[in-house]
């Protein structure tokens, strides 16, 4: 199975975004090294077209999943530290909030909206910050292959629209099913959903079903 490379991608978000983070957490730094977890604070909703991700769905290698003989959570360490107290949780907290309060480097107040069914949360302690592409997921589709650092990286992927705010329920609900299983109850959020996910899956390198494949694409059509 290939390994993941840091080519360009064509959902780009913005290095903005970090520069607010790093404000407003009083100086955290990224992580060092170059990975997909270096720290980037992107913007919430990723920029590609349909049309791009449509193109890039076809490109996407199909193939049965995989075992889950030895998968654990353990092996897709997370949350990375972002310097001081901060970790990858506060980034995504602080990106996707609004009115957030920090103590130091850590999220301690603000209002959240889950994307995936509309739910307002008004405390960070309610909030999940969901993988896109679910770990178990992942290493069904290619990442069981990969060294622990890899998938580190892939969990704490903060330059790939893969870390999202979200609610408890919906993302317990969603578990570690694809888009041929689960969808996201707010239909209007159905493009942008399946735009993340390939976008990630495409970056990554990681496989689809045939099932998972027709499914983001007719997600695709409501765009």
């Amino acid at each position: 199975m290939s390994t993941p490379v840091t080519t360009p991608r064509i959902f780009v978000r913005g290095a903005a975004a970090l520069a607010l983070v790093l404000a407003a957490a009083g100086g955290c730094t990224g992580t060092s090294g170059g990975s997909p977890a270096g720290g980037t604070a992107p913007n919430t909703h990723a920029t590609g077209t349909a049309k791009a991700a449509t193109q890039q769905l076809a490109g996407l290698a199909v193939a049965a999943p995989g075992s889950m003989r030895g998968y654990s959570r353990a092996k897709f360490p997370h949350w990375q530290r972002t310097g001081a107290n901060c970790d990858v949780r506060d980034s995504v907290l602080k990106r996707d909030g609004s009115k957030v309060k920090m103590s130091g480097c850590n999220v301690v107040g603000g209002a959240w909206t889950s994307v995936y069914d509309g739910k307002a949360i008004d405390s960070p302690t309610l909030v999940d910050i969901d993988h896109v592409v679910p770990l178990a997921n992942a290493w069904r589709s290619g990442a069981s292959a990969w060294t622990t650092p890899q998938r580190e990286q892939f969990a704490n992927d903060l330059d790939d629209p893969q870390l999202v705010a979200v609610s408890q329920g919906s993302n317990r609900a969603k578990g570690d099913q694809d888009p041929s299983t689960w969808k996201p109850p707010a239909r209007e959020h159905w493009c942008e959903y399946a735009q993340d996910w390939v976008a990630v899956k495409t970056h990554w390198k990681l496989t689809v079903t045939s099932a998972e494949k027709a499914a983001l694409a007719d997600m695709l059509e409501t765009c």
